[in-house]
């Protein structure tokens, strides 16, 4: 994971918290940005109903991912709540050679591998929710859809703190109160990344 990523473009993290709205706010991005392009991550969970495969993620088998890291493929990887996610550092390449900018929807860990292997362009953004107990209620109405139940719910909540923590570690929080007024926000920071880096 020691590759570094050649390009004039911006590698954009976006981080939060589970439930407090990271996924949406990224395929909002996405959409209203055609200078954006987001990093498919490898995966070893099992996908929800709503993925499709290579659009949302890569759902690969553990002994893959295992396979992948071995080979030094991955510029950033983490164990989530017990499964593996990654980003393949040849795709991002790819990405960043076709004049994207590379938006990447990760943890906290993910988030300090890159910073750790001094990618150049890097911009970091935390999405913090208005409370708590709106986390709880997000992972409830999730789980509907998702399968989850309640003890998986009780161990993202568990984790929620510890992902908290690092908020700090990112160059810009954002709260996800009013979601039009955090996109909003969020796509101010980029465009002032993008006149700095162009200057």
């Amino acid at each position: 994971m020691t590759n570094n990523l050649r390009s004039k473009k911006l590698i954009i993290v976006i981080s939060s918290p589970s439930g407090a709205g990271k996924s949406s706010i990224c395929k909002q991005l996405l959409n209203d940005d055609p200078q954006l392009n987001i990093s498919i991550s490898d995966t070893t969970r099992s996908p929800r109903d709503n993925e499709t495969n290579g659009k949302d993620y890569n759902f690969i088998k553990k002994n893959e991912f295992e396979r992948r890291i071995k080979n030094n493929e991955y510029i950033e990887y983490a164990n989530v709540f017990g499964n593996y996610y990654g980003s393949l550092h040849k795709d991002i390449q790819k990405s960043l050679d076709d004049g994207f900018d590379v938006l990447f929807d990760i943890d906290w860990q993910g988030s300090l591998q890159l910073k750790a292997s001094n990618q150049p362009n890097l911009l970091t953004i935390f999405i913090i929710p208005p409370s708590k107990e709106i986390i709880y209620e997000r992972l409830k109405s999730r789980a509907k859809k998702s399968g989850d139940n309640e003890q998986a719910i009780q161990y993202r909540m568990k984790m929620y703190e510890t992902e908290m923590s690092h908020q700090n570690e990112y160059e810009h929080i954002v709260e996800n109160d009013k979601f039009e007024e955090c996109v909003l926000k969020i796509k101010k920071i980029i465009l002032e990344a993008r006149i700095k880096l162009n200057s």
